[in-house]
């Protein structure tokens, strides 16, 4: 089995007595979807923003591409090439949606001498957040401010933006949040196709979503994970049934 992008391991977490993160290890594998899931309260937030690093770990490592990124800052676990999604979004509404991207992209070349430049009027840059926008369905929408795309526009600009960060990992946090029907069967079809840009660690209560996606699940609930499968094997076990699927299953 080829190694994994993204590896956490014996991670915790405690505020007080509340153990929040409880020994937690999953693997991130090339090409894969891995969901997480649990009951509210389970610890999944938590464990996202230790990974991303606005939450410092009290043990544990956690590797990218195999180098330990555990005690790097949020701007350098980016720069490296984890990206993140989130339930709110974090992007620049009054920015349109191609430049939201080309400051992206901008900041992947890391070349700080560009912002003596006008932005928009740079071609390369253009060229490069076109192309990513046209990646994520919203090429026809480059023009629009961010905070007038729609709800499911604003995570595909969010997942053009990683793109253009030269991700090496996403990690989407409910994704699906506040979405329709239709809205989470577009989503779930793009993101099917998105893992082959580069595997994707999945927080996400939709089940129907989470097992037409997943390869592998892992279920956290109190901080531990008490179970690791595939989807047949998550849907199956007794133990997942009881303290999370039921009706689900």
């Amino acid at each position: 089995m080829a190694d994994p992008i993204l590896s956490i391991r014996d991670l915790h977490k405690s505020f007080g007595a509340l153990k929040a993160t409880d020994g937690v290890s999953i693997d991130l594998y090339p090409g894969e979807i891995h969901a997480l899931i649990g009951p509210n309260g389970a610890g999944k937030s938590t464990l996202i923003h230790q990974i991303c690093g606005t939450l410092r770990q009290n043990s544990g490592k956690i590797s990218l591409v195999g180098r330990d990124i555990s005690h790097l800052p949020v701007a350098e676990r980016a720069r490296l090439g984890l990206g993140r999604t989130f339930q709110i979004s974090s992007l620049a509404g009054e920015f349109s949606a191609l430049r939201n991207v080309m400051l992206a992209v901008q900041a992947g070349q890391g070349s700080s001498f560009r912002f003596f430049k006008p932005v928009m009027q740079d071609a390369s840059l253009r060229d490069e957040a076109m192309a990513k926008l046209e990646r994520v369905g919203l090429g026809g929408r480059a023009d629009v401010p961010a905070s007038e795309l729609s709800h499911g526009e604003k995570r595909q600009l969010e997942i053009a933006i990683a793109l253009a960060l030269n991700v090496k990992a996403f990690l989407l946090d409910e994704p699906m949040a506040g979405m329709g029907p239709e809205g989470s069967k577009v989503l779930t079809g793009f993101l099917h196709s998105l893992r082959q840009e580069a595997p994707i660690l999945l927080v996400e209560h939709d089940m129907d979503a989470v097992f037409a996606l997943a390869d592998r699940i892992s279920v956290l609930v109190y901080g531990r994970v008490i179970a690791s499968g595939t989807v047949a094997e998550i849907r199956n076990d007794p133990a997942v049934r009881q303290a999370y699927l039921g009706d689900h299953a």
